[in-house]
């Protein structure tokens, strides 16, 4: 059910697969039209959870195409789901973003934001925040970037030490300062809760770490940890406490929607990698010496990625063994949910008080951030402990799937 307060949900990238899909399917299960299955945190109650029918979603987008000509578009939902909620979709449309193709080359739309500079950008960003509040009659707003993967940017320089480095560099129109980096200062300089769905560089540059803690801004990424790495942080641990030895593992998956696109480019591409690959060493405590990961685009596939994993592993007496593992899924219908548990579970702690990153939420990405660049924790059953100790609920399980919400 509704309640009193409502919460903005600002996008970037409003206009792609993932957030027409978070949107499409809030508006679904507002009118009884689908369940909460995929929701992990539906069966949460009494936490302080801000209601799935009091989230509110706007945000940017490179493409200014309705979203209901956008969801259509990306083909992940049901003609007959699409039907029930274009009339809400199809009022709504992003607000032109900022955009750098020295960033992400494979993706350039035509709506982007008219501005001198770097700050002239962000004083935008910020504009767009305040007229959304407004205009929907907010309580509160979170920030989630879900934009296409931007390439590396090298966090060592020295703009990036400190919010006054930052500063300077953002007035002295900084070539190394990204458009997801924007949206991050945007947003944790005014104390509003952001996540970083992507591999991009945004709010894990160590000047905005700072600035997040001063402003009590809460901050939480990166990249979603959907598919296969979510299966792969899975099987680690069962192998570990086995003792069976992983002596390879070998992942590649083909999709075919934008954010395939973008990381046809090889420094994007190069960007997912680095999160996707990071995993296992850490779980396991040793160096997988051919663990590799590979990522195609193929456009004929869209949403409907497809992931192969080989792993060989040795036993007891020596004794090689495979597991062999192929995931045919929609890739939005995955991240979708995750989006959306991430902007209740941002806005709550900062209700609580919380700022900085909130690595209780690590179990929501590939590569989770941490408060004092300490090393994550990858394995999935770990890190749920900790996210339903955070939440107060230890020891549970979230019991979500035939739960209804109407707006």
């Amino acid at each position: 059910m509704a309640g009193t307060e409502r919460l903005g949900v600002a996008l970037v990238g409003l206009g792609g697969a993932v957030a027409t899909t978070a949107v499409a399917g809030m508006e679904l299960l507002k009118r009884g039209l689908t369940d909460t299955k995929g929701l992990p945190l539906a069966g949460m109650h009494g936490l302080g959870l801000i209601d799935y029918g009091d989230l509110v979603f706007g945000g940017w987008d490179l493409y200014d195409d309705d979203l209901a000509k956008a969801a259509r578009n990306h083909s992940v939902l049901s003609d007959t789901q699409l039907a029930a909620v274009s009339p809400i979709l199809g009022k709504m449309k992003p607000w032109p973003a900022s955009s750098n193709t020295d960033f992400c080359k494979n993706v350039v739309g035509s709506s982007t934001k008219r501005a001198k500079g770097l700050r002239d950008q962000v004083n935008g960003i910020r504009d767009d925040l305040e007229h959304f509040k407004k205009e929907q009659r907010l309580n509160r707003v979170v920030v989630i970037n879900v934009a296409s993967t931007e390439r590396p940017v090298n966090l060592s320089l020295p703009q990036f030490a400190t919010p006054e480095a930052f500063e300077a560099a953002l007035d002295a129109n900084d070539p190394n300062i990204s458009p997801a980096m924007l949206y991050a200062y945007a947003a944790v300089s005014k104390g509003i809760p952001f996540a970083n769905f992507t591999p991009s560089v945004a709010a894990d540059v160590p000047a905005l770490l700072e600035l997040a803690r001063r402003n009590g801004s809460p901050v939480a990424g990166k990249d979603g940890k959907t598919g296969q790495t979510l299966l792969k942080t899975v099987l680690a641990p069962a192998l570990r406490d086995r003792a069976l030895y992983v002596d390879g593992w070998y992942s590649t998956n083909i999709l075919g929607n934008r954010d395939g696109e973008a990381l046809n480019d090889p420094a994007s591409k190069a960007s997912k990698i680095d999160t996707k690959g990071a995993v296992l060493d850490s779980i396991l405590g040793y160096k997988v010496q051919d663990h590799i990961v590979q990522i195609q685009y193929y456009r004929p596939r869209g949403d409907n990625k497809e992931a192969w994993d080989n792993i060989d592993v040795i036993g007891f007496c020596g004794q090689p063994m495979q597991l062999k593992i192929n995931f045919l899924c929609k890739d939005s219908i995955l991240a979708a949910p995750l989006v959306v548990e991430l902007a209740r579970t941002l806005d709550l702690a900062k209700r609580r008080g919380e700022s900085g990153v909130i690595e209780e939420l690590g179990c929501f990405f590939k590569a989770p951030m941490t408060r004092h660049g300490g090393t994550p924790e990858h394995s999935v059953p770990e890190q749920q402990r900790r996210l339903m100790g955070w939440l107060g609920k230890e020891g549970t399980q979230a019991t979500g799937g035939t739960e209804r919400v109407r707006g």
